[in-house]
């Protein structure tokens, strides 16, 4: 409440503009990307300021609310955006499909009629046209034509920062939903890298000067008064525009169609993220024995393989600390998003083993590609059975179709080549990150008779994973994921994402709700009042429409910022209304998150439900497989977890009491026992399968 009298107060003084340059920032759950679409990739792809110089007298000014106050200096200027130039790319080759039972590890011909749907360096999906502020490709204005209300000032006026811990929920609610996110998305261009990072302020916080500041630039100006950070003198926070089909010519774009950002990583949630997204990047992590993935053993456990970029890739302070190598740059990001990589990755291991024991004539491709299929259909049970319905509602869930009431091995076939997987530039941008707001800024060690012996504090540990392998801390974590409660859901953000993101040590650091709210900007997003008409809802006319689904407390401070109700981000205006009965998101955003969780069943023609002869698993396989449980995941994977509340992602209770790893269901593997190999012909049928 201190911060948002604080800034409340600053919105009475006179509006000055402030300096705003253009571009992308990586964030905790959707950016930081790793691999670069593929102009950046050669080194003959340079920019060139003397070719398609668009300067377009387009003035990036941070001008504040309406009415709110100073900023940083009077100062004003226009960046050139400049275009790149490529020489001879090289552009992959349409994909030549085969039959198969297995997912290719880049998507591709999932749909065998639109074989690259769902591959990386794609589009993202659009429900509504984008709105940039020229039409084309620069970031959002208002409909008066000024620039909107500074990013840092809309967090800081209309999101709190209130610890409200969540009544029913573990933080391991939370942190399953920044790896479903990491699996479908990753936005084209940015980076978190120390050596090679797109600079638009300097490490201190100060504005890069306009001749100096690279074209992708959009900093997010912080306010001269800022609560936060006015003792530190910070001027900016860092933010790189996401790269778009404009900068990659092996995706043709008209000169005067809107730009589309890029994503690099397939759609589809196939734990790209443990497996990567290419033949290449997967031949870099795995074993090539036994279909078991790359691990490096210290002290009998398996670890993730060493990343050779250590020093680029981690944030540590000595040579001797771990920076892990996965399908996913992201892995080291933060503790317990490594944790959750390294539960997958073992558990991949853990089947492949198993396999191997049943079925020790397999070979290591198909141990691999069977293990994998596996541990696939197993996350996407625990998705869409046991995590969503929290955040969508069960009944909202069955109603639209993304789930069904089924028992045993009953196949759902509901597989639709019509629809796209692509993720939605709304669901990415703006809906799914308003579970931010579940994050929290300590991270409890917590013993096996579930008592918290200390706690870390986030911002010390990003890119820092050396921390799980200290001591006990891997199993002292892993039990604080099924026992911490993960902050409420709600329009407050944990002070360690606020106002430390990412602080590499600094007193100061990054602000996740600005760095959403400039993305969706960024992004040229269609309004708040856009979406709300296009999921059903009247549109808006005055500031009181709003209040069917926002409050008026919150409904005043976005009178206090926009000068419009056309202007209200999506970001900020899906975020501020009261939820839905049953789920963990109001009507808007959760009409956007229904979608793009429909799309994602329907257009997976490998769903691990489908009955198609050629791929399904057995009915007796899949009544197994749809035991699988987050509760079995941190049971088989820990070091030495020996007990677990069956719903883990539901905080302990009478009816949620902690048990024996022994009582939690587990997939009984033994039904993958191929019976059907015959040593005198040396072949069996998942071989035959796979090879065909």
């Amino acid at each position: 409440m201190m911060l948002f009298v604080v800034a409340s107060a600053l919105i009475a003084l006179s509006q000055v503009d402030a300096v705003n340059v253009a571009t992308s920032y990586s964030v905790v759950h959707h950016d930081q990307p790793a691999a670069q679409p593929r102009l950046l990739q050669k080194a003959s792809h340079v920019y060139a300021p003397a070719a398609h110089v668009v300067t377009a007298s387009h003035t990036y000014s941070h001008a504040a609310a309406p009415h709110f106050a100073p900023l940083v200096s009077k100062t004003r200027y226009t960046v050139p955006f400049l275009s790149a130039l490529q020489a001879q790319p090289q552009c992959p080759a349409p994909p030549a499909c085969v039959k198969s039972r297995y997912r290719t590890l880049d998507g591709s011909c999932n749909n065998l009629q639109n074989p690259t749907w769902g591959t990386p360096n794609r589009r993202y999906g659009r429900l509504l046209t984008p709105k940039y502020g020229d039409g084309i490709s620069q970031p959002t204005v208002s409909v008066t034509g000024q620039e909107l209300p500074n990013a840092r000032v809309v967090s800081l006026v209309a999101f709190g920062e209130q610890d409200i811990p969540d009544p029913e929920y573990t933080l391991a609610n939370m942190q399953w939903g920044q790896i479903m996110t990491h699996d479908m998305s990753m936005q084209a261009g940015g980076t978190q890298s120390k050596k090679h990072p797109t600079r638009c302020c300097t490490d201190d916080g100060k504005l890069i000067g306009k001749e100096r500041a690279p074209s992708s630039c959009y900093p997010i100006i912080v306010p001269e008064h800022d609560p936060a950070h006015s003792q530190t003198e910070t001027e900016c926070i860092n933010f790189v525009r996401t790269l778009t089909d404009r900068e990659d010519q092996c995706t043709p774009t008209h000169p005067t169609q809107p730009a589309e950002q890029l994503t690099t990583v397939t759609s589809y949630l196939d734990l790209s993220l443990v497996y990567g997204n290419s033949d290449q990047q997967n031949a870099g992590i795995r074993a090539f024995t036994g279909g078991r993935m790359a691990v490096v053993e210290r002290d009998g456990y398996e670890w993730p393989p060493n990343n050779p970029n250590a020093t680029t890739e981690c944030e540590n302070e000595s040579r001797d600390e771990v920076c892990y190598l996965a399908g996913d740059s992201r892995v080291n990001q933060n503790p317990g998003l490594t944790i959750m990589q390294i539960i997958l990755l073992r558990e991949h291991n853990r089947i492949a083993d198993q396999l191997q024991k049943y079925n020790p004539h397999w070979d290591d491709e198909l141990l691999f590609q069977e293990a994998r299929r596996i541990n696939v259909a197993q996350y996407q049970h625990i998705n869409y059975y046991e995590w969503l319905p929290i955040f969508l509602g069960w009944e909202n869930m069955v109603k639209n179709r993304l789930i069904y009431r089924v028992k045993g091995g009953e196949y759902i076939n509901d597989y639709d080549p019509s629809q796209d997987p692509s993720v939605l530039n709304s669901h990415a941008t703006a809906a799914f990150r308003y579970f931010h707001s579940q994050i929290e800024g300590r991270l409890d060690l917590v013993s096996e008779i579930r008592k918290p012996t200390g706690s870390l504090r986030l911002s010390d540990w990003f890119n820092r994973p050396s921390i799980i392998e200290a001591g006990d801390n891997y199993d002292f974590l892993t039990r604080g994921l099924a026992t911490q409660p993960e902050e409420l859901t709600d329009t407050n953000f944990d002070a360690e994402i606020k106002h430390f993101l990412f602080r590499r040590g600094r007193p100061f650091g990054g602000d996740l709700r600005a760095i959403d709210i400039q993305r969706n900007r960024d992004h040229g997003l269609a309004g708040y009042n856009d979406y709300r008409e296009f999921c059903g809802f009247k549109r808006a006319s005055t500031w009181e429409d709003l209040m069917d689904l926002i409050s008026p407390q919150d409904v005043s401070k976005l009178q206090s910022l926009y000068a419009s109700i056309d202007d209200i981000d999506l970001t900020v205006g899906g975020s501020l209304e009261a939820h839905v009965n049953g789920a963990l998101a109001g009507p808007t955003f959760l009409c956007i998150l229904t979608e793009q969780f429909y799309r994602t069943r329907v257009a997976d023609r490998f769903f691990y439900e489908r009955g198609d002869k050629d791929l399904a698993f057995t009915r007796e396989q899949l009544a197994e497989l749809r035991k699988a449980s987050m509760a079995r995941l941190f049971c088989d994977n820990g070091n030495h977890v020996a007990s677990m509340q069956p719903k883990a992602f539901l905080r302990i209770s009478h009816s949620n009491q902690v048990v024996p790893c022994t009582q939690i269901p587990e997939v009984d593997l033994s039904l993958w026992k191929d019976l059907s190999y015959d040593n005198s012909l040396n072949s069996f049928h998942y071989y035959h399968n796979y090879k065909k």
